[in-house]
């Protein structure tokens, strides 16, 4: 594990052994901006830039300043799924209070079919997952009969706690819809900095709908995994001294999430 420290920026990054080295290693790194305890606890303020984000990978997922909807980073293109439902893509100066991205490269792709619902999904996914110690990219393109969406309005201050804030959220029921779910799978020692297991948006192909995933089901799909084994995070400065960022939150965030 190193530390490094620089003005106004704080990166903890983290290596796992045990995995073949990629081609180019500054590919293959999970970039998070601040942590989930974090964003539980209110804390809404944009860190970084958009445009300073996808610098880090072309695929991912997150939030904005204030909480304002949800985030999908597909193909180093980032698009905001506002509470209306909307979708649409953002300025490279847009704030972000957390999200993850990488480079994705899959290491597997193979093909799923006939899953009627997130928790089924989930569990097929799983069986993929041979080491369980490192993080997971995930991209699955396919065919979804109904998938079941929601976004959050944009919180003023004083922020609300986020499982507070999601009591108002935005959901949305997509019928026969073809798109893209993006995510990550992570490791349970990582809780109190990230969603330990899986964590998904989506996106239509249309790109006009979309939103952090509650439910779905798929038709057929070709499901792309990506195993990373570094982990790079970015804590923000302003305000974050005065946060209790640690604790076991699992109860809330699994609230939060489902």
């Amino acid at each position: 594990m190193k530390l490094r420290i620089g003005y106004g920026l704080f990166l903890l990054a983290v290596t796992f052994n045990g995995m073949s080295a990629p081609a180019d290693p500054s590919r293959d790194i999970l970039y998070q901006a601040s942590t989930i305890n974090a964003l539980l606890a209110g804390y809404y303020d944009g860190i970084l830039s958009c445009g300073e984000l996808t610098r880090q990978g072309d695929i991912g997922l997150g939030t904005f300043d204030g909480l304002d909807g949800e985030m999908i980073v597909l193909d180093r293109i980032v698009y905001q799924v506002t509470s209306d439902g909307a979708v649409q893509t953002v300025s490279s100066a847009l704030m972000v209070p957390f999200a993850n991205v990488t480079f994705f490269d899959p290491d597997e792709t193979f093909a799923m079919h006939n899953i009627n619902s997130l928790d089924q999904l989930q569990k097929e996914l799983d069986r993929h997952l041979i080491n369980r110690n490192v993080f997971y990219a995930i991209r699955i393109d396919g065919t979804f009969p109904a998938v079941k969406v929601r976004s959050v309005a944009k919180q003023s201050k004083p922020y609300p706690k986020l499982a507070d804030a999601v009591k108002n959220q935005s959901v949305f029921e997509l019928s026969n819809v073809k798109g893209t779910l993006v995510g990550f799978w992570c490791p349970e020692f990582i809780q109190a900095l990230n969603v330990p297991g899986f964590h998904l948006h989506f996106l239509a192909d249309d790109r006009r709908r979309g939103g952090h995933v509650l439910d779905c089901r798929l038709a057929e799909g070709k499901v792309s995994l990506d195993p990373t084994a570094a982990f790079t995070i970015q804590l923000p400065e302003k305000g974050f001294g005065q946060l209790d960022p640690g604790g076991n939150h699992s109860e809330e965030l699994n609230a939060v999430e489902r």
